[in-house]
């Protein structure tokens, strides 16, 4: 591998990759990146699509060590300081930043009853707009911790290559098997056709406490919107609601 060194913010590349940091650009471009080592080597670990690894001249040795031993195929950069910082999202810099393409184990569906089968007796859990990009970072991160075999996301939910939401994932976005679908009342009752229970989380009377039932392999639950909970229509297509007490 040969390092090649960029002093300008103003170099081609940096400014293309620079624009990775609205959604459009990203869409476009078919590409993502992320600041730090953890998510390196999180990447690395996974097989994700890296593209190019960009190291600040001021990064430790530690740094460029193991950004030369990772094996991958991609182009490496060693960065001046300001064209490091045009592209950083951090206020701490650990000296490294990774691009990759769109991740193999994101998928958009539109076969709903395919999906449905694929996830027979499987962990699944499905988010409708979920919007703070954190949150979902979260949320994938916890999947991941949890065994769930298939996070179903609506398409309205924050942008799964956000910055914010692949550093709170903290690497799981790299290996948890993720959905996303235009339609999640048809996915709903994809599953319930297939032989599974979906439990909508929601305050409602008749709501069943969580715990208070057996959670079998099929089953799903659905959790709604940070401020506003799960839609009428979304709630109305599950089997039944269930709250944590």
């Amino acid at each position: 591998m040969e390092w090649q060194y960029v002093s300008s913010k103003s170099n081609a590349l940096v400014v293309r990759l620079a624009k990775l940091k609205d959604k459009k650009y990203r869409k476009a471009e078919g590409l993502f990146r992320f600041d730090g080592i953890k998510l390196f080597c999180e990447a690395v670990k996974n097989g994700a699509p890296i593209s190019y690894v960009l190291v600040c001249e001021s990064a430790s040795d530690e740094i460029k060590r193991i950004a030369e031993e990772s094996g991958v195929n991609a182009a490496f950069y060693i960065l001046s300081e300001n064209a490091f910082e045009k592209l950083t999202d951090e206020l701490s810099p650990e000296g490294i930043i990774t691009v990759c393409s769109e991740l193999k184990n994101i998928e958009k569906i539109d076969d709903c009853s395919s999906l449905a089968s694929r996830v027979s007796k499987k962990r699944v859990l499905l988010l409708e707009s979920v919007r703070d990009a954190g949150n979902l970072g979260t949320v994938i991160r916890t999947a991941k911790a949890f065994g769930i075999d298939m996070l179903i996301i609506s398409s309205d939910c924050a942008d799964l290559y956000n910055p914010k939401t692949v550093r709170g994932a903290m690497g799981a976005l790299f290996s948890q098997s993720i959905a996303v679908t235009d339609n999640m009342s048809e996915c709903i009752s994809a599953l319930r056709q297939n032989g599974g229970r979906v439990f909508a989380a929601a305050l409602r009377p008749d709501a069943k406490k969580l715990g208070s039932f057996e959670l079998e392999l099929g089953d799903a639950i659905v959790i709604g919107n940070e401020g506003h909970g799960l839609s009428k229509g979304i709630i109305d297509a599950c089997d039944e609601c269930v709250y944590i007490p």
